[in-house]
């Protein structure tokens, strides 16, 4: 049995214990070597079983037979047993006020440093940590609506996902609305799949398009939240109306034109590649460099290689400018041009 060495925190029973208070209970005596044979044990494990029911009080003599020991009732003991831990919980719970109350005060004065206090229409906030809790206390704080624009569709960390989920289950169960644009090629990742159906379930809404703006997520359409421009985990907050509500129209712009989420087993997905395909061909016309085709479709370098070489080998181009020309006079490009942004 495992005893901590912390005298505020009561000690808990291992599975010796409760055979050997058992075994007394039934009359099996007081021997450490006679418990140890009938109910299978050492003797020396027998015999600490033994002490330890005597030093927590669960087992007495018989007077006048000194030699004679019963178990006692749990429940005479179990607030001695206990006291010291609810103690320490107490004065845990004290502690935690109190840290509580200073973060309170700490925040506030936060807050206030910047020039129009808590009304500042745009804050730099430069650290991933600093972020996270931005977050939070706007999702604490949210009332209405949650709306944000996630580029890229792989390689999400599942904890991450985990922690975000969370937050946004306390959301939706405050009968906040929650809509989020994922890249088209989320709807081929497993690990964004499993996070959009949990969300689902619980009242979210979720879309995908070929092109996303960019990073975005905008709280009561009064606090917005964009990344830092240097590519660092900081981000920058924006209060100012005109700003956020013009952020807003953008995402409903999208939002109209997006297609619902549904997974790689669903209806659909042809058309969903199919356009991630025309876009491509698009962006190859227009000159873009694999890297920023990847960028821009929410997808790895290698993944819009892959593509690439695909179109290629379609239109039986031998280098990437001749594949430009080719798409550029391709009806592939000239049906894609009305539903592609350039």
């Amino acid at each position: 049995m495992n005893e901590s060495k912390d005298p505020s925190v009561p000690p808990y029973f291992g599975e010796d214990d409760i055979l050997v208070y058992g075994w007394i209970l039934d009359g099996g005596g007081s021997r450490a070597d006679r418990a140890a044979s009938e109910l299978g044990l050492t003797p020396e494990r027998a015999a600490a079983a033994l002490e330890r029911l005597w030093s927590l009080n669960l087992i007495r003599t018989v007077s006048p037979r000194p030699g004679e020991i019963t178990a006692v009732d749990p429940d005479a003991v179990a607030d001695a047993l206990t006291a010291p831990l609810r103690d320490s919980i107490r004065r845990q719970e004290e502690h935690l006020e109190r840290i509580r109350g200073g973060i309170g005060l700490l925040r506030n004065r936060f807050l206030n440093r910047r020039p129009g206090g808590d009304d500042s229409a745009v804050d730099v906030i430069p650290t991933l940590e600093e972020v996270r809790a931005a977050l939070n206390r706007a999702s604490a704080e949210c009332r209405e609506e949650v709306v944000s624009s996630q580029p890229g569709g792989n390689g999400r960390i599942p904890e991450a996902m985990e922690e975000a989920l969370g937050r946004d289950h306390a959301l939706l169960s405050r009968n906040v609305r929650m809509r989020t644009l994922y890249h088209h090629t989320a709807r081929f990742n497993g690990p964004s799949q499993a996070y959009v159906a949990a969300a689902t379930a619980l009242g979210a809404e979720y879309r995908t398009s070929h092109e996303l703006f960019g990073r975005l997520i905008i709280y009561d359409r009064s606090l917005a939240f964009l990344p830092d421009r240097n590519g660092s985990w900081g981000a920058v907050a924006v209060r100012e109306p005109t700003v956020v509500q013009y952020l807003y129209d953008i995402f409903e712009q999208y939002w109209t034109q997006a297609t619902p989420f549904s997974d790689a087993a669903q209806h659909g997905l042809e058309q969903v590649a199919k356009e991630i395909h025309s876009t491509i061909v698009l962006l190859l016309a227009a000159g873009l460099k694999d890297e920023a085709i990847a960028r821009r479709l929410g997808m790895s370098l290698r993944t819009a290689r892959r593509h690439i070489a695909d179109i290629m080998g379609d239109l039986g181009a031998e280098s990437r400018f001749q594949a430009g020309v080719l798409a550029a006079q391709s009806e592939l490009v000239n049906r894609s041009q009305s539903g592609v942004r350039g």
